[in-house]
């Protein structure tokens, strides 16, 4: 699967007219290689090049995780005085031939460190933004990714399940977060979570991007809930809004609302329609009730080994979708001290429209 990727890879440098690309910790060297290894205060490297065997060079306390596959590849390691580390970059640059050579980087995930490393170790190179190569290889998924991004959806929804019960007036947001982060474990998400989850109840949920805090719930609120998993790497990211004993009546109409639109939006995706009329779609229902000055975020992103990754759904992105994109429908209405409404799922691209990965009763 690794060396399909690969052979992929060096097929679009090629009409991105790169030389190599050159990737830090994280997914896509993860997507490249199958090496988890996460950003800390030491840099780990992987250097692609066609026709030669992928470069890695890494702190000499991850060799562990080269077990077996060492043939595989071209490893400098270093050891743990940070005076040493420029030589072994600059060797490890020098073997693989790239002076004056176009080396992409990955622009929102590589660090100033990396890059010094990399730029100094070969000055003569050019190192242009790959992000548009990485998106592209990155944004079609197939059925084993598909597989576990359902999974992670399953793992999420099993988790909210499990943490309703003691979801209740005087309650604060810090303790259902709490549980449902316990719960997301319990149920068989990765370690490291796609986010924190956003518990935010009453004019909380009126912040789109609202932390839990110590504040309780109260008879009457609106409650938005939005989380997620990780499952082999791939993640969930989910919304649901609940109400809180008796709700007014302006908050079933921004519910009804927002349900519109995010059933909307799920209807209109598939393979050639461009995201912004996702986006569109999920808006026109919004703004028919008069709320479209309180919808103030895209309807979605995509969504994978990152979080938030391409493509982008909104408005002047005429991208469009392909079967095997993933990304999500999640249209809101936030009233600035009342409360708010997100209802978030996962959509896939297939050759018959766009799937809900999601479930879980809207």
């Amino acid at each position: 699967m690794f060396a399909a990727r690969c052979e992929k890879l060096y097929e679009m440098m090629t009409e991105f007219g790169l030389d190599a690309l050159a990737v830090n910790a994280g997914p896509t060297l993860t997507y490249l290689s199958g090496f988890d290894f996460h950003l800390m205060e030491r840099p780990t490297v992987m250097v692609f090049v066609a026709g030669r065997r992928p470069t890695i060079i890494l702190p000499e306390l991850e060799m562990k995780k080269l077990a077996g596959v060492e043939e595989s590849l071209r490893i400098f390691f270093y050891g743990e005085n940070p005076q040493s580390w420029g030589g072994v970059f600059t060797d490890a640059l020098a073997d693989l031939g790239l002076s004056g050579a176009k080396i992409g980087v990955e622009p929102g995930r590589m660090r100033l460190l990396e890059y010094s490393y990399l730029t100094k170790g070969m000055e003569e190179a050019q190192y242009p933004d790959g992000g548009e190569l990485i998106a592209r290889l990155r944004s079609r998924k197939d059925a084993t990714e598909i597989g576990h991004m359902r999974d992670a959806v399953r793992i999420a929804e099993d988790a909210l399940e499990a943490t309703l019960p003691m979801i209740r007036a005087g309650v604060t947001e810090k303790e259902i977060a709490a549980e449902l982060v316990i719960n997301l474990f319990r149920e068989g998400s990765d370690p490291e979570l796609p986010f924190s989850p956003i518990v935010a109840g009453g004019p909380n949920g009126a912040n789109p991007h609202a932390q839990p805090t110590e504040r309780p719930l109260a008879e009457g609120d609106l409650i938005i809930i939005d989380w997620g998993a990780r499952y082999n790497g791939y993640c969930s990211d989910l919304t649901r809004t609940f109400g809180i004993g008796s709700v007014d009546e302006e908050s079933r109409k921004i519910h009804e609302f927002v349900l519109q639109a995010n059933r909307a939006g799920r209807a209109a995706g598939g393979a050639g329609v461009p995201c912004a009329e996702v986006d569109r779609a999920a808006r026109r229902e919004i703004e028919s009730g008069g709320y479209g000055d309180f919808f103030r975020h895209r309807t979605g992103h995509g969504i994978g080994m990152d979080c938030h990754e391409d493509p982008y759904m909104h408005g002047e992105n005429e991208q469009s979708l392909e079967i095997g994109m993933t990304y999500t429908v999640e249209p809101g209405i936030y009233l600035a001290g009342k409360n708010g409404v997100r209802i978030e799922d996962d959509v896939v691209v297939t050759e018959n429209g766009a799937e809900s990965l999601s479930t879980m009763p809207r």
